[in-house]
This record gives structure tokens, C-alpha cells and sequence, in this order.
């Protein structure tokens, strides 16, 4: 498996026998998790599809990518406010793939890359849709109570603030 460490090691070597080197570890840890953060958002060019409860909503989300990625998970909060069972109000989200260490197996591994960040986030709004193991509990025991009212408060959020 190739490693950032291994990498950084092998591009090191080269650069050392072309020229002296100046650069510290952690500049040179940022320029590979550079490369690879552009060759990775390039893939995610294509349209993801939009359908559910969050049809029409523009979302934002701040991704921190750490300079250990993709040892790490990036840390991902959603900017837009929304009413979601599995996002807070105040931006923070449940998605087991950002989580370092997960039960369940299906936390983060340096073999996932942003696309599956996106993907996740993507699923967020349509199949991963979770009501069972809520973040915002207020919002899950809302659409339990009252499915036609939650879609309405949703359709209010995204008009105040995804549009």
C-alpha cells in the first residue's frame, strides 16, 4: 500500500540527489496532499443528483483537510442552516465514514478519498437519511410526530437559507 510516508520518503530521495533541500517535512507533506486533493476534486466534476426532502437546497460545506490526510479524515461541517436529523443546526454532522475510529467498520481508512466524502454527504440527503440514530434529535422526533410538518419546516429552511 503506498503511504504518504512512503511517498514523502520516496519524493525526498529524489529531490535530494537534484538539489539541496529547504523544504521543511511539513511543506512537503502539504504539496502532496495538495496533489492529491486536485487530482481527487477533479473527479468529482460530475453532477451528484438531487432528490428527497432537500430537493432545490444549496448546501455549503468547509472541509479542513489536516496535513496527516489521508491517515485522517478531513473534518467536514455544513455552513448552510438546515433542518436535518443527522446535521445540527450549528453545522455539525453524523456521518460514520468522517469518523477516525467507527464500530461499525465503515469509518475512515487512507484508501477513501473526498469523492467519498461527497458521496457521503450526497447520501445524507437521500438514502443515509437517518432517523433511527439522530444527531439532531429534535429533528428526528419531528418527523416521526408530524412527516407533512417536517417537510414543510425543510421546504422553510431551504428557503431562508439554501437558496
Amino acid at each position: 500500500m503506498l503511504t504518504l510516508a512512503s511517498k514523502l520518503k520516496r519524493d525526498d530521495g529524489l529531490k535530494g540527489s537534484r538539489t539541496s533541500t529547504t523544504a521543511s517535512d511539513s511543506t512537503r507533506r502539504v504539496s502532496v496532499r495538495d496533489r492529491l486533493l486536485v487530482k481527487e476534486v477533479a473527479e468529482l466534476e460530475a453532477n451528484l443528483p438531487y432528490e428527497g426532502y432537500y430537493q432545490g437546497g444549496k448546501f455549503q460545506f468547509e472541509t479542513e483537510v489536516p496535513d496527516a490526510y489521508n491517515m485522517v479524515p478531513p473534518k467536514v461541517r455544513c455552513l448552510t442552516r438546515i433542518w436535518h436529523p443527522n446535521i445540527t443546526e450549528t453545522g455539525e454532522i453524523c456521518l460514520s465514514l468522517l469518523r477516525e475510529h467507527s464500530i461499525d467498520g465503515t469509518g475512515w481508512a487512507p484508501t477513501r478519498t473526498l469523492k467519498d466524502v461527497v458521496w457521503g454527504l450526497n447520501s445524507l440527503f437521500t438514502d443515509l437519511l437517518n432517523f433511527d440514530d439522530p444527531l439532531n434529535i429534535e429533528a428526528a422526533e419531528h418527523h416521526l410526530r408530524d412527516k407533512e410538518d417536517f417537510r414543510n419546516k425543510v421546504e422553510d429552511y431551504i428557503k431562508r437559507y439554501a437558496r
